[in-house]
């Protein structure tokens, strides 16, 4: 496990992973949601404002989840 420091929303955080280049990816993409939540939202707790990036990065996933199902549905129909 390699140790890394990285930054989210102005937080520093210390954890340690097997990619550091993986981790990276994820911590671009807390960061640029939590940045995007703020600038469109009144308030400035970072605490909420990371519950809101949850939410919304979840929602994503759970969109691709059912796009994906519904592919493998179709391959499943056409053999």
């Amino acid at each position: 496990m390699k140790r890394v420091e990285v930054e989210i929303f102005g937080e520093v955080y210390r954890l340690r992973t097997e990619n550091p280049d993986g981790l990276a990816q994820l911590v671009r993409m807390v960061d640029s949601t939590m940045k995007a939540i703020s600038q469109s939202t009144r308030t400035f707790a970072g605490s909420r404002i990371a519950v809101l990036a949850a939410l919304k990065i979840a929602e994503d996933y759970m969109q691709l989840k059912r796009d994906y199902d519904d592919l493998i549905r179709l391959l499943d129909e056409n053999k």
